[in-house]
């Protein structure tokens, strides 16, 4: 494919349709449908795909790699390498890399849902962060809330999926498992390691796991190198 050029034919918008929009496309291989609308003042790196009635605002940024479908993408927002379905993410808010939003979520404002980031049905409110390796399934979080690396909503008993809720400004460490449904309340702090099956009152350290013992010289014998 020539340098510059996008894919474009039946029911994609061309090169030249794109800049006569006002949105700047850098690289090839970007394929906008018919059925979309970008705002004059997006950026579109190829390749990437904008697909069904999908949205994309004025200075947001797409970037390689990343699929659009079904999507609303607000002021200012930026995706990477990342995989949207049928999902909506804030204004001033990040995405990626290799994040996956599917249908029915909504990110807040000035987000950030960093790689390995799975969330499905979820609200994450304004300035919510999960940053790296976690799933957030059928969950409505507050605003400022952090969500650690590791962190699983487990959402589903084998029969059922149940919804969790998180109030603001909570803390979720690293390794937790949000057994649903429960209810985190405002500032709750959920120590790394824990499983919460309970709900937690606001402001409260919840702490799950098992102490730990170590024994003197019980390595020996366990592994080729003690």
């Amino acid at each position: 494919m020539e340098k510059g050029k996008n894919v474009a034919g039946n029911g994609f918008f061309s090169l030249r349709d794109l800049k006569k929009m006002g949105v700047t496309v850098c690289g090839g291989g970007v394929c906008v449908s018919r059925s979309a609308k970008v705002w004059r003042g997006a950026t579109l790196c190829g390749p990437c795909s904008i697909l069904g009635e999908s949205t994309v605002c004025e200075g947001a940024v797409i970037l390689p790699f990343t699929a659009i479908e079904g999507s609303f993408i607000g002021r200012g927002a930026t995706v990477n390498y990342s995989v949207c379905q049928g999902a909506r993410v804030g204004e001033g808010s990040t995405v990626g890399p290799f994040a996956f939003l599917r249908g029915g979520t909504v990110i807040g404002k000035n987000c950030r849902v960093g790689d390995f980031v799975e969330v499905k049905n979820s609200v994450l409110g304004n300035g919510t962060k999960a940053a790296h390796h976690a799933y957030i399934g059928d969950a409505d979080l507050g605003s400022d809330v952090n969500i650690g690396c590791g962190v699983v909503f487990a959402n589903y008993d084998g029969k059922t999926k149940s919804r969790t809720k998180v109030g603001d400004g909570c803390f979720i460490g690293c390794n937790c498992n949000i057994v649903a449904p429960v209810c985190i309340g405002k500032g709750a702090y959920i120590a790394a390691g824990t499983t919460v099956t309970e709900d937690v009152a606001p402001l409260a350290l919840c702490i799950g796991r098992s102490r730990q013992k170590t024994k003197p010289r019980g390595a020996e014998g366990r592994y080729k190198n003690g």
